[in-house]
């Protein structure tokens, strides 16, 4: 066998001598395959099909951008709106100060077909405890109540909202309340990157992070129980955010994850589907993780 295989070598190389033409040769079988493998790992890395108007995943961590489908488009947001609220509330309120419910905040909620934290009227409770229902059952009550208060007034705390987009670098963002609901002189907007980088900033906030990662909270009373409204939370790693929805924006997500040192933010505008918004988040929350 010894022999044969060298009179084929002495054979190939006396070819290549006469010929000034290289033997063939084969290339061992994990070099010739390479190709194939980096055409299936690119394939299986791929961004994976997501719905909805606009989709944003960011790396929050590294600052890379993952994945953005039309992030940059103006549109509104809904009740993500409330990330904003909550945010200034933070930076402006003591969490021990105390606000009474007036009928007004509860009105307002009712009369424009808003999601309620189901306040009643004459009902004191500390901001810590309407942060709560402001961010879980999305109440616009709560909202309206607090922007009442420390505006003061809402026109005035819809100011401090826009005025602190600027401040923050959301050039595409325009609010006209405190709670993202429509307006009879037209509704708010922004884009999925401003709302990505707005929720990001508000992450930073220990208070926020915990009540947004919070599935249900009861007040201390025992009087008021609400549950949150965002079903990612069950994900490993889930700390938010907020979901949306009106027949303008469709139904919107802002989620985010910590996952093996990473924090994922992600952003949803304008899906049709209510439910599919979960599928997507959780779809790219795996895709980033992996990749």
């Amino acid at each position: 066998m010894f022999a044969r295989k060298l009179s084929l070598g002495v054979s190939m190389a006396a070819f290549a001598l006469v010929t000034g033409v290289a033997s063939p040769s084969l290339a061992p079988p994990a070099l010739a395959a390479s190709g194939l493998t980096q055409d299936l790992s690119a394939h299986a890395y791929a961004a994976p099909h997501v719905h909805g108007r606009a989709v944003y995943l960011l790396d929050a961590t590294t600052g890379q951008e993952l994945l953005d489908k039309r992030a940059g488009e103006r549109m509104p947001v809904a009740s993500l709106t409330k990330i904003m609220t909550a945010y200034i509330v933070l930076r402006e309120a003591n969490l021990d100060d105390e606000v009474t419910i007036k009928r007004e905040d509860v009105e307002y909620a009712w009369d424009n077909d808003g999601s309620t934290a189901d306040l009643e009227p004459g009902d004191t409770l500390p901001v810590r405890e309407l942060l709560y229902a402001l961010l879980l059952p999305s109440g616009a009550d709560a909202a309206h109540a607090l922007a009442r208060v420390y505006g003061p007034g809402v026109p005035g705390f819809v100011d401090k909202m826009n005025a602190t987009a600027r401040e923050l670098g959301l050039n595409d963002t325009l609010y006209v309340n405190a709670d993202g609901l429509p307006t009879s002189h037209g509704d708010g907007y922004s884009t999925a990157r401003d709302q990505a980088r707005l929720a990001e900033i508000a992450l930073r906030n220990p208070v926020f992070k915990k009540v947004t990662s919070t599935s249900e909270h009861s007040t201390e009373d025992g009087r008021y129980d609400w549950y949150n409204t965002n079903h990612m939370l069950g994900l490993p790693g889930a700390i938010g955010v907020k979901t949306g929805s009106t027949n303008a924006a469709g139904f919107c997500l802002a989620f985010a994850a910590d996952r093996d040192g990473r924090r994922l933010i992600g952003i949803i505008l304008g899906e049709d589907v209510a439910s599919r918004r979960w599928d997507t988040a959780e779809t790219l929350l795996d895709w980033a993780t992996d990749r």
